[in-house]
């Protein structure tokens, strides 16, 4: 009996080890699928990355913690000692976040690109853009112009009004602005009359309708390149990441919001 007794509780012993291993396995595996990976995103990347996300977390098992800025400002974070795991930022800006270290070279994946466009306040009549001269006029006619001064958009907006040669005539009409979100705000409160600022950024303000791209000549683009920060917690992950905005499935959601991928 002595025997038997024994040799139950060596066996509950045994079972009672086992349970705690898959206990702990389950813990470790809750912990891992719990953390979370730090995306930092260009402004322009924004509507697409927010409605692929749950497919995102769904495709590599990690939550996705999301910040949108402006490339510039996203950098100037960045340089602070700002943690991330992966960033998407304007093709140049990231290839400089490579050469400062900040990037890992090996992660770099170029993702889409797009061009700028018009929005003006909802509801009021949509003007004609359809050629460099319409546009012309338009801006001309226009009280206020507003753009993003700290995002991608700026230097291309400039060079708008370089090429239609009303630089001095467009001075006292520009009311640029430096926080993300900031330029539609203005036109949706009836501030500015024209919102110039990359295609998918147009419509993310409540209150903007959009008109349609700079006509002709007049449109450039800005290309969009992600990659995983040299000190990332989970470097794979966040490949994976990168990885499935490239899929087929992402691209439908990126042409849906006025993006060309790449």
């Amino acid at each position: 009996m002595k025997t038997k007794g024994k040799k139950a509780m060596s066996l509950a012993a045994v079972l009672a080890i086992v349970m705690m291993g898959f206990i702990s396995l389950s813990a470790r595996n809750a912990a891992a699928q719990g953390s979370e990976l730090s995306v930092l995103s260009s402004d322009g990347m924004q509507p697409a990355v927010r409605e692929l996300t749950p497919q995102i977390e769904h495709s590599i098992g990690r939550r996705v913690k999301l910040q949108f800025d402006s490339s510039k400002n996203l950098v100037d974070k960045i340089t602070a000692g700002e943690a991330f795991d992966v960033a998407i930022l304007t093709t140049a800006t990231l290839d400089d976040m490579i050469k400062q270290g900040k990037v890992t070279a090996d992660s770099r994946i170029e993702l889409a690109r797009c061009g700028v466009g018009v929005g003006v306040r909802s509801g009021t009549p949509k003007p004609d853009i359809s050629t460099p001269e319409a546009m012309k006029r338009t801006l001309l006619s226009a009280k206020f112009v507003t753009y993003n001064s700290t995002g991608a958009t700026a230097g291309l907006v400039n060079n708008v009004f370089e090429r239609l040669g009303i630089v001095e005539a467009m001075k006292p009409k520009v009311m640029a602005d430096p926080v993300s979100g900031g330029a539609q705000k203005k036109v949706a409160e009836g501030k500015a009359d024209l919102v110039l600022i990359l295609i998918p950024e147009v419509t993310q303000e409540p209150g903007v309708d959009y008109v349609g791209p700079l006509p002709g000549n007049l449109q450039s683009y800005i290309n969009f390149t992600g990659g995983v920060a040299a000190n990332s917690h989970d470097p794979e992950k966040a490949k994976a990441l990168l990885r499935f905005i490239t899929t087929p499935a992402a691209a439908q959601v990126l042409k849906a919001k006025g993006m060309e991928p790449r």
